[in-house]
């Protein structure tokens, strides 16, 4: 079973039209959010994205895009880390 977050709350973005299907996204990406189909890469699994920015650092096309270290995914990730309740800051999403 794959670890999620908190569904629908990850900052990634991904744009078909620019994807040249390299497949590098789901080299880089250490929870599996993408695959590849039909010769493009897909968003799989994307409550599964813990917003490190792997993949867009990455990608040659500029397809994806995710604001790392700045939603509710890290927000959790830190919580865990340190013991305490997540937060968001001024995002408000916890």
């Amino acid at each position: 079973m794959k670890q999620k977050y908190l569904k629908n709350v990850t900052t990634l973005s991904f744009s078909d039209g620019k994807c040249t299907g390299c497949g590098m996204c789901t080299v880089v990406c250490p929870h599996g959010v993408f695959d590849v189909a039909e010769g493009k890469a897909r968003i799989a699994e994307k409550d599964s994205c813990m917003e490190c920015g792997a993949c867009a650092l990455n990608c040659p096309a500029k397809a994806i895009e995710v604001n790392a270290g700045t939603g509710c995914a890290t927000a959790v990730i830190m919580g865990w880390l340190t013991g305490k309740e997540p937060s968001c800051g001024d995002g408000g999403c916890c």
